[in-house]
């Protein structure tokens, strides 16, 4: 089993990395603020304006270490890879397999049971730990028509049919998040999903963690050997990876929980986040850098994988997922086993 080794998250700005025989050098004016040997991270993610030279560049490709270029607010950028892992043949199987429309909603389908599966247990927990503090009802009819979401999903399902239960689905959850906000309600709450930009500062939160997770898993999905880019939700569109979006959709609440205990812990408070001319709200640098370090301890923790029944870090649940998809086109399994989180 592969072990889940550590992220090093750069956002200082004006920041250079440099390869050092076997390490990783972090400079910052001309200093060295951090030397670390290199077998010891599994990935790299620059914020903003940090440097790389084109040594470590090639010896993170060289070693599989991911090296990824974020904006500062957590836009997507670039990514160093080196040369393409895996099977040219599951490539093969895995492009095939996308132009068949029942594989394709079946693929689907998996992934969008995880998903609402794990809202639905996101809402359960919220009705456990704030019962006394929380609209109650509103939450138990928002479990009654998830679960109903699932039994739906049970039949054979066209693709369009499984989109439209997973819309239905998500527009029911988002509507019922604001009440899992226990905690600054004047600052933090949730009308409705805004992406581009984020026009509050739960939203804020949860695309940064998505965006965080979406290149964890897209460098999963890249180690072995399938491309990220071909998905079966998730449609071929230039520039976007739809089989990692695809992957995603099972841990989407993971990052819902993280966000809502950063703010129900009053980790973050409303003075960590501003907002722009036009609307959109940022992170400061000091919440984001809270972030990245709860986001890295939370992907530490060991669980015991639903499917395998093995114990292991949070951190390696991603690669997992994308070894048993391999497994699944390989036809060594009867059907892709996303994560059911309890």
């Amino acid at each position: 089993m592969k072990k889940h080794l550590n992220t090093l998250f750069v956002t200082t700005q004006g920041a250079y990395l440099a390869k050092d025989g076997e390490t990783v050098v972090v400079r910052i004016e001309g200093e060295v603020a951090l030397r670390l040997p290199l077998h010891t991270l599994d990935s790299i993610v620059c914020f903003g304006n940090v440097g790389c030279s084109p040594f470590l560049m090639g010896f993170c490709g060289e070693r599989n270490v991911s090296l990824s270029f974020l904006t500062e607010h957590g836009r997507f950028l670039a990514r160093v890879q080196g040369p393409v892992s895996g099977n040219v043949l599951l490539r093969r199987e895995q492009y095939r397999r996308a132009d068949d429309p029942i594989f394709s909603a079946e693929v689907a389908t998996a992934c969008v049971v995880g998903k609402i599966a794990n809202c639905r247990t996101v809402l359960l927990r919220g009705l456990r730990d704030h019962a006394d503090k929380i609209d109650a009802p509103v939450l138990e009819e928002a479990v009654h028509r998830l679960a109903a979401a699932l039994r739906q999903l049970q039949g054979k399902l066209g693709l369009d049919a499984v989109r439209g239960v997973e819309g239905d689905a998500a527009r029911v959850y988002f509507n019922a998040f604001d009440h899992l906000i226990v905690r600054g309600k004047d600052d933090f709450f949730m009308h409705q999903r805004s992406r581009r930009p984020p026009l509050d500062r739960i939203n804020c939160l949860l695309s940064f963690l998505y965006t965080l997770m979406m290149n964890d898993i897209r460098a999963a999905l890249e180690s072995v050997g399938l491309d990220p880019a071909v998905g079966y939700l998730h449609r071929d569109r230039p520039g976007r990876a739809g089989l990692a979006l695809d992957m995603m959709e099972e841990f989407r609440p993971l990052a819902d929980r993280l966000a809502l205990s950063l703010v129900n812990l009053g980790q973050l408070q409303q003075g960590d986040f501003t907002l722009s001319d036009g609307g959109a709200v940022r992170m400061s640098d000091t919440a984001r850098k809270t972030l990245l370090v709860t986001y890295q301890k939370r992907k530490q923790e060991e669980m015991t994988h639903p499917f395998l029944e093995e114990k292991m870090s949070l951190g390696l649940f991603f690669h997992t997922q994308a070894l048993l998809f391999a497994r699944y086109l390989r036809g060594e399994l009867d059907g892709y086993p996303p994560v059911i989180w309890k």
